[in-house]
């Protein structure tokens, strides 16, 4: 059995290698606003929670909405492949395969990344999803916003920033039991719901920054495969519930709208039009505090 001192000096030793492990920053700068790109924003986000001012678009059946798609695509996939070979060069074995599905099950809008089986990358959007597209536009910046959770390894840092969660209040409750006044079996529902609690806040650590590092990737692809990026982003900007009637987030509750990632999306077209940049500016790798969206 430890010490009190010796158990403290394990905690100190887990919290210090931890510190590394939780500073999962972003790979990109996400691309600073000015109060210009702001209050052009700021229009642009009221004109969209209006309905009556709100971008126009043609509503398409079924089948024109897939062809619209499909299209989307062709054109989407290899500009964004080719994006994440010369921007992974220096990651090895970095897939940069992307493929592009369609889930013609699910009856809710929605469009994310994930992996199959073997680990290789997928872009999901459901058939509603598609359906929704007021313009080829949003299609193309909604699939780069996947496409740049990727290539900025999103879904690893947030594995990881969980377990960091987890297991820095897990030992914290542990040594807070340690005491010979706390009964063993309280002591150890108390480890248990700290690390539960530490994986959750591990998962809301930085998810408004990796959305709008995903904002400045798609800029620059959405851009690079001819749409307009910033008419692509105000569907992120749509008055839509965050939430589902069965209390399950929405797409809107996972990429909430704002009226920051509109102005961030701005500043990324912006700085691509003045510099001839055809790719953001890599984030100086330090070490950063978690932050977790209020």
């Amino acid at each position: 059995m430890f010490t009190n001192e010796e158990q403290m000096k394990k905690i100190c030793a887990t919290l210090f290698g931890l510190a590394a492990l939780s500073a999962c920053g972003t790979t990109y700068q996400v691309t600073e606003v000015s109060d210009t790109h702001a209050s052009q924003a700021k229009a642009i986000f009221a004109q969209e929670q209006n309905t009556a001012t709100a971008q126009a678009g043609q509503r398409l059946s079924s089948s024109q909405a897939v062809r619209q798609f499909e299209q989307v695509v062709s054109r989407v996939e290899p500009v964004a492949e080719r994006f994440c070979r010369e921007q992974t060069a220096d990651r090895k074995d970095f897939d940069c395969n992307i493929v592009v599905k369609v889930d013609s099950k699910k009856d809710y809008r929605n469009a994310f990344q994930t992996y199959d089986e073997n680990r290789r990358p997928l872009v999901i959007f459901t058939l509603p999803m598609i359906a929704d597209a007021r313009n080829p536009d949003e299609l193309a910046f909604v699939m780069g916003h996947e496409m740049g959770h990727h290539l900025a390894a999103h879904i690893e840092k947030q594995q990881q920033q969980a377990l960091a969660g987890a297991l820095i209040l897990g030992v914290a409750a542990a040594y807070a039991g340690s005491s010979p006044y706390v009964d063993p079996v309280i002591a150890r529902q108390n480890v248990d719901t700290a690390v539960q609690l530490g994986a959750e806040i591990g998962n809301l650590a930085f998810s408004q920054t990796y959305e709008l590092e995903s904002d400045v990737i798609a800029t620059y692809i959405t851009k690079a495969a001819g749409y307009d990026p910033v008419k692509g982003a105000r569907f992120f900007a749509r008055p839509e519930n965050p939430k589902h009637s069965n209390g399950q987030l929405s797409f809107w509750g996972t990429h909430p709208a704002d009226e920051k990632r509109i102005a961030t999306v701005l500043a990324t077209a912006e700085r691509m039009k003045q510099t001839g940049a055809s790719a953001p500016q890599k984030a100086e790798r330090k070490e950063t505090p978690l932050y977790s969206q209020e």
